[in-house]
């Protein structure tokens, strides 16, 4: 079961506000997860993003999460840049607010993080890494474009056996402002929403 915080959150989600350009990008995903779910294979989601600090992490969280909260089996997300920076703190905070359970495990430049949605489920591993590092799967995964920006420079991503455009404002845009860190929220929760209508239209095998 989800944190009480977390599923608080994930039950006022409004899918309805999705416009109908939006659910066509993100048919693919759909179509992606529900290949999988009928073959009984495992459903492997790479969310990539030109720095993995703030949109590709927002995304591999969420994804996990609501996966489990709808009972979606053999899901596993993952989450990489085309280069490497840091979990950026102020998207560490907003997915705080949602209610997640963060714990820094490793210190220095690029701080590994703990990133608990359930007692009874293993964390999420947040820090930033490359698309291709090891701790990504190398086949049959779907990559997700999260930036316009990797999206332009990684036309082909080496072993995605689906590379889907999905791409999110950035709130870095906002860093530094008096609306910093309303607009991570923003961000944190359309994420969470369009992944939530992703996962709701699957039809899971009897």
């Amino acid at each position: 079961m989800l944190f009480p915080k977390i599923k608080e959150v994930v039950d006022s989600l409004d899918v309805t506000g999705i416009s109908s350009e939006r659910r066509t990008t993100l048919l693919p995903l759909i179509e992606f997860v529900q290949a999988k779910v009928a073959n009984d294979e495992e459903i492997r989601l790479n969310f990539i993003c030109t720095h993995n600090s703030r949109r590709s992490h927002l995304s591999q969280v969420w994804a996990q999460a609501i996966a489990f909260h709808l009972g979606l089996k053999n899901v596993f997300s993952y989450s990489g840049g085309t280069e490497a920076t840091a979990l950026f703190p102020m998207a560490a905070k907003a997915l705080e607010k949602s209610g997640f359970k963060i714990i820094a495990f490793a210190e220095g430049t690029n701080p590994a993080y703990s990133i608990k949605y359930s007692d009874n489920e293993h964390p999420v591993i947040g820090f930033s890494k490359k698309y291709d590092h090891d701790f990504n799967p190398r086949s049959g995964f779907a990559a997700i474009m999260t930036c316009s920006q990797a999206d332009g420079n990684c036309p082909f991503i080496e072993g995605a056996e689906k590379r889907i455009p999905i791409t999110f404002e950035d709130p870095k845009l906002f860093d530094n402002t008096p609306q910093q860190e309303e607009k991570y929220m923003e961000r944190s929760l359309q994420i969470a929403s369009e992944l939530f209508y992703v996962f709701s239209q699957i039809e899971k095998k009897q």
